[in-house]
């Protein structure tokens, strides 16, 4: 149907067109959905595994997780089964993909942020590292396990770090803090009962 912008001869100057399906004449872009893209075959395949191992720091078993989902998403085009294994096996061998390099990584980006030995092995663990690639990440965060707790008590400005002494229920928020922080008990008992301004010394826990 052929309207005007005022209500008068469509073919006087600013007409318009309405369109009962759009309400104008501007175009109607469709969103592709995903799964209308091609099954991926053995080059698409490497090409993905390619673009996220070089995006992000990666495990052998992240990758190979995110290669079975973009599998499920788009299918298979490939002859026989999809290559997953080989293709992180020869991701790890192009050096592409480093579990031992990643679990140092990932042990000293929780250290920094203030987190305990157990929420390093923990996330070790969901990545998929094994015992041997994760063995050094686990000894550092083990050792680290000091520092990396007056870290977390600087940040939330509990126990030394406190801007003034807390009431009972304040210490007990601070233990429960450390404790979640993946801090060990007495390791988290000694910083949330301490004085502010007054940092222990390090111990072995």
């Amino acid at each position: 149907m052929i309207a005007s912008a005022n209500g008068s001869d469509p073919t006087r100057q600013g007409a318009f067109i309405i369109r009962l399906d759009c309400g104008t004449n501007m175009a109607v872009n469709q969103p592709r959905r995903r799964n209308d893209r091609p099954p991926l075959d053995e080059a698409g395949l490497e090409q993905t595994a390619l673009s996220y191992a070089g995006r992000y720091a990666t495990s052998r078993a992240k990758l190979a997780a995110y290669l079975e989902r973009k599998l499920r998403d788009r299918g298979w085009a490939g002859p026989g089964a999809p290559p997953v294994a080989g293709l992180v096996d020869r991701m790890a061998s192009l050096g592409y993909v480093d579990d031992r390099a990643f679990a140092v990584a990932r042990a000293a980006s929780l250290g920094r942020r203030g987190y305990g030995a157990r929420r390093v092995d923990a996330a070790l663990r969901s990545a998929g590292i094994d015992e041997a690639d994760g063995a050094e990440a686990r000894e550092a965060a083990r050792l680290g396990a000091w520092q990396a707790a007056l870290r977390f008590a600087e940040r939330r400005r509990i126990g030394p770090f406190a801007r003034s002494e807390p009431s009972r229920e304040g210490r007990e928020k601070a233990l429960g803090a450390l404790l979640r922080a993946a801090h060990s008990a007495a390791l988290a008992r000694r910083l949330a009962y301490a004085r502010p301004g007054e940092v222990p010394d390090a111990d072995d826990d």
